[in-house]
């Protein structure tokens, strides 16, 4: 349930954020920024919903499905496609995360 979680934050996060580049860099209209606004809401509520027992460790893990969701996004939405560097760097980040959310905790 925690990828999932992560993946919908970050399709919310990336969205929002997205909406403020259209809006300043692609002069689309100001209305934009609303939706921005609740994509980024929501991607703040879905990071409150990982199990986790820190939010630290919550939000580190999720940075490294963020950066293969912005690939993602890349290829997808931007129709530009990501070369080797962009897709080991994505697995190294990912292979990161998996490490901060399974690796053994002692209390």
């Amino acid at each position: 349930m925690t990828w999932l979680i992560y993946a919908l934050a970050a399709l919310a996060e990336i969205a929002g954020c997205f909406a403020f580049w259209a809006w300043t860099r692609l002069d689309r209209s100001p209305l934009w920024i609303a939706p921005g606004v609740v994509s980024l809401a929501l991607f703040a509520y879905l990071l409150t919903r990982v199990d986790s027992e820190a939010a630290g460790r919550a939000y580190a893990a999720y940075g490294g499905v963020y950066i293969v969701a912005s690939i993602l996004w890349l290829w997808l939405v931007e129709h530009r496609t990501p070369d080797r560097w962009d897709i080991i760097g994505a697995a190294v980040c990912l292979v990161g995360a998996t490490i901060i959310l399974a690796g053994p905790r002692t209390t």
